[in-house]
């Protein structure tokens, strides 16, 4: 049996949750991260020394970072569904899984920290509006893609859209006005057709309104 250790309103352990009900996988779900230093405890720590999460647990073997463990999980259990057996092909996905990781996550989470998890009273504009600009730019680029794609790794979908999509539910429903290109929000309504997208990713996420902390 599969663990997987996290909260279920993280956005990393999202990226994982969205990946199991896809390759329709049973797991344990091992609720960690809600509550100040649970991740410090001495078997969490023995998963992950790091003290983060997602942690998977498969079989005993061990496996931390969340788009790495979206790869485990396609190479794994997600061959000529997710996992696509063409080197070139899955150089597609592989691509934008890291641009998710290096470049779109940092700047989505900075704006989703300024303007959601911080209280009204402490939030910095200048921040804020310089994350959303930079989101902007990103979805732009993405955008552009899709014009000539219907997935980012080609014409089906894949592990590449995982990473990068987990964060448009809450970047269009978190109450902030951001544009809406045309070929995005068409891969953002494919992506809303799919079950597992509805039931991990467009979920509600107004406790962590105004939360500093978690």
């Amino acid at each position: 049996m599969i663990e997987l250790w996290g909260r279920k309103n993280s956005y990393n352990v999202q990226k994982v949750l969205w990946t199991l009900d896809e390759l329709n996988i049973e797991y344990k779900h091992q609720d960690v991260g809600s509550q100040v230093g649970d991740l410090e405890t001495p078997e969490f720590l023995q998963l992950n020394p790091r003290a983060r999460i997602p942690v998977l647990v498969d079989d005993g073997s061990v496996v931390w970072e969340s788009n790495t463990i979206v790869r485990y999980l396609c190479a794994a259990y997600g061959k000529n569904l997710l996992w696509l057996d063409n080197p070139l092909q899955r150089s597609y996905a592989d691509r934008w899984m890291d641009w998710e990781l290096a470049t779109l996550q940092p700047d989505f989470m900075g704006l989703f920290w300024g303007f959601y998890r911080k209280p009204q009273n402490k939030r910095d504009s200048g921040q804020i509006e310089q994350s959303k600009l930079r989101c902007e730019q990103h979805f732009a680029m993405l955008d552009k893609h899709l014009e000539h794609h219907d997935y980012l790794a080609g014409e089906t979908f894949s592990m590449g859209d995982i990473p990068a999509a987990t964060s448009l539910y809450r970047y269009f429903e978190m109450g902030m006005a951001v544009e809406k290109p045309a070929n995005l929000m068409a891969w953002y309504q494919r992506l809303s057709a799919r079950k597992a997208f509805q039931q991990t990713i467009m979920t509600p996420f107004t406790e962590l309104q105004g939360r500093e902390q978690y």
